[in-house]
């Protein structure tokens, strides 16, 4: 029978089958303690079983990390993962479409951009430019900026 808590650094180091048989040594303590237990043992036994409860618990939480690692290096560089090793995220994030199919340009599109390409919009003018061009401070009209840039020019000179 194992005394005291066990502790996950220990763990951690123990091969699958030294887990394993330290589970089933756990296991079967935990059983003796329940029948003390029925059979009128002391209150401190009611201790120990929660503590060998936990101590379970922190075996089988290694065993199953150990197991998943095994897995993900399994799968490592395949197209398909198992949906419970995959981020799980959230629905809409999942639905996503990925950077690439984002990316994606269809013939159609290439065409229409080709042939319709974005167009130079006029800017707002800022104040400075306004005095440049004699025009009222509380205006709101837009100009382009090649028009301002040969105005500017002329001003210096």
């Amino acid at each position: 029978m194992s005394t005291g808590k066990v502790k996950a650094a220990q763990l951690w180091g123990k091969n699958k089958d030294d887990l394993k048989k330290q589970l089933d040594d756990l296991k079967t303590e935990l059983v003796q303690l329940r029948t003390q237990k029925i059979a009128g043992g002391a209150s401190s036994k009611l201790t120990k079983i929660h503590d060998v409860r936990k101590s379970i618990a922190r075996v089988l939480t290694v065993i199953n990390a150990n197991q998943r690692s095994q897995l993900r290096l399994f799968y490592k560089g395949k197209k398909y993962l198992p949906l419970d090793l995959r981020p799980k995220q959230t629905r809409a994030m999942r639905r996503r479409l990925t950077t690439h199919e984002a990316g994606i340009v269809s013939e159609k599109q290439k065409k229409k951009q080709m042939h319709f390409p974005q167009r130079n919009f006029a800017v707002k003018v800022r104040s400075t430019h306004r005095r440049l061009l004699g025009r009222r401070a509380g205006g709101s009209k837009t100009i382009d900026w090649r028009k301002i840039a040969d105005t500017h020019s002329q001003a210096e000179a």
